[in-house]
């Protein structure tokens, strides 16, 4: 358990080798990666993080004014617990606090995959609005299931647990308010990394749903051109292709990881 501004997080890791942290959507919890986190752990140490009222994690500080900036910073002091650097995989809200974090602590970062990622998606008056509403309690109560439903667009065992995680959480009044919360803040114009990802030197992976109609998948292309070398992979599935696409999407991921963690190797053999 890690003390943030947010509140206490619940990490927990399997596996050995290089340190892989997995970030997850706001609303969502870490067991959403179960279906890439044996392939990962054959091969690296897996943390996964459940954000406060989320998953294992108990009730936020102050859920009812929780911002996305405050969930990136409750990361870069869940990286900094951690003490060594690693290769941090964030889904939606997840992949905006991981952008953050090489951004703001480089150091931190070995890589970086970014899932559907917040940040690189310009806001305009319907989606503002759009959060606005959603991010009243009331509202994400009576919502929060439909879109969990509607976001996906394959269906199978994986995102069936997803969506049975989702319908169980919305009873829980602190979940309901830093999910609204969070929504709310989206729109927030310093949530926009699409100048500051230029700064962002590790190897990247950028991976999105052709079909997601959170994040629409032009947010990919814009994510690719402001982050310098960034690689790109994109599925035939909704918001969560980790979940939709399991197989695909592990091959893909398990490949660019293996790549990434290579290039560093030489990298440090030409150094020395």
């Amino acid at each position: 358990m890690i003390s943030t501004r947010l509140g206490e997080i619940v990490v927990e890791t399997t596996g050995q080798g290089p340190l892989v942290l997995l970030v997850p959507a706001a609303g969502r919890a870490a067991a959403d990666f179960a279906p890439v986190i044996a392939a990962l752990a054959a091969r690296f140490e897996v943390a996964t993080i459940d954000w406060p009222s989320h998953g294992a994690s108990p009730s936020c500080a102050r859920p009812h004014d929780a911002t996305a900036l405050d969930a990136a910073a409750a990361l870069r002091e869940v990286a900094d617990a951690l003490g060594r650097p690693a290769i941090v995989i964030g889904h939606s809200l997840g992949g905006f606090a991981a952008a953050k974090l090489a951004i703001d602590a480089p150091a931190r970062v070995r890589a970086l995959v970014l899932i559907d990622a917040l940040g690189f998606f310009p806001f305009n008056a319907i989606t503002r609005a759009f959060c606005v509403v959603k991010g009243v309690p009331a509202i994400t109560r009576a919502t929060e299931r439909w879109i969990a439903r509607g976001q996906t667009m394959r269906r199978n065992a994986h995102t069936a647990k997803i969506i049975a995680r989702v319908d169980d959480a919305g009873a829980r009044a602190d979940y309901v308010a830093l999910t609204a919360a969070l929504w709310r803040s989206f729109p927030d114009p310093a949530n926009d990394l699409r100048k500051a990802a230029a700064a962002i030197r590790c190897p990247t992976l950028v991976t999105w749903g052709r079909l997601d109609p959170v994040i629409p998948v032009f947010g990919a292309r814009n994510a690719v051109r402001a982050i310098p070398g960034a690689e790109l992979a994109l599925f035939t599935t909704g918001h969560s292709p980790f979940a939709e696409d399991p197989a695909r999407f592990a091959k893909t991921l398990t490949d660019f990881l293996d790549r990434a963690v290579q290039r560093e190797r030489s990298a440090r053999s030409i150094a020395t």
